[in-house]
C-alpha cells in the first residue's frame, strides 16, 4: 500500500532575481544566484511543482527534484556543481 502525502506547494511571487514558494505554513524564497537552474525557466516550468514526500519538491518539467533542506539552506549543499539534489 502506498502512503498519501498531504503536502502542497505553490510559487507565489516570481521577479526577475528569484521566487518565492508556499511549502505548508512556510513561505520559502529560491533566489536565481544560489538556483541557477531556475533561471532560464518559463513561469510555467516553475509553477507547476509537486511534492513526492513531505520533504521534497519536484519539478517535473525541469526534472528537478529538491529537498526542502536545501531549499532553506542552500549555502550547506553544494547544488550549483550538482545536476540534481537526489
Amino acid at each position: 500500500m502506498s502512503a498519501i502525502c498531504f503536502s502542497y506547494a505553490e510559487v507565489t511571487s516570481i521577479n526577475k532575481l528569484g521566487f518565492w514558494l508556499q511549502f505548508g505554513a512556510e513561505e520559502l524564497y529560491l533566489s536565481f544566484v544560489e538556483f541557477p537552474r531556475f533561471e532560464h525557466a518559463t513561469i510555467a516550468q516553475i509553477t507547476r511543482v509537486v511534492c513526492p514526500s513531505s520533504t521534497r519538491i519536484y519539478w517535473p518539467e525541469l526534472d528537478l527534484d529538491l529537498a526542502l533542506d536545501t531549499i532553506r539552506n542552500p549555502l550547506a549543499c553544494d547544488f550549483n556543481r550538482a545536476s540534481h539534489d537526489r
